[in-house]
């Protein structure tokens, strides 16, 4: 269980957020969570490989994950059997933190990312975090 120094701490650390699985619709919890992030400061590169090269929240969409560029944190929209392939490839490619959204679990994913230095967060939302925390 992530704590809330840890979470404090990895919420004001990081900087570049990555939001795989990220939704151009509007009523899409992933929608919202990365206009939240944007507007709290982040850089927020949305990764959706049906919207790629479209512009969102400043940002060119990605299709993967490689081509968001070195990110701080990934931040996974994807059920729970699609999530140890995204942290799996946030950890090859150098990302502090892989961060699994409400009701997104995969323990033998995080476990490999804590295996290989990286912060997990499971099962939690940044933008509820954020003002829960007062940050």
């Amino acid at each position: 269980m992530t704590t809330d120094a840890e979470i404090r701490d990895i919420l004001t650390r990081v900087k570049t957020i990555a939001v795989v699985g990220w939704s151009p619709k509007p009523d899409r919890p992933s929608h919202g969570v990365a206009a939240f992030l944007k507007r709290q400061g982040y850089r927020v590169i949305p990764v959706n490989p049906g919207q790629a090269g479209q512009e969102a929240l400043g940002e060119t969409v990605v299709a993967t994950l490689a081509e968001a560029g070195p990110v701080d944190m990934v931040d996974v929209f994807r059920r729970s059997e699609e999530a140890g392939a995204v942290a799996d490839e946030a950890v090859r490619l150098g990302a502090k933190v892989v961060w699994m959204q409400l009701g997104v679990v995969d323990e033998a994913a995080a476990e490999r990312a804590r295996a290989a230095g990286v912060q997990v967060v499971m099962n939690r939302c940044p933008a509820i975090e954020i003002p829960r925390l007062g940050l």
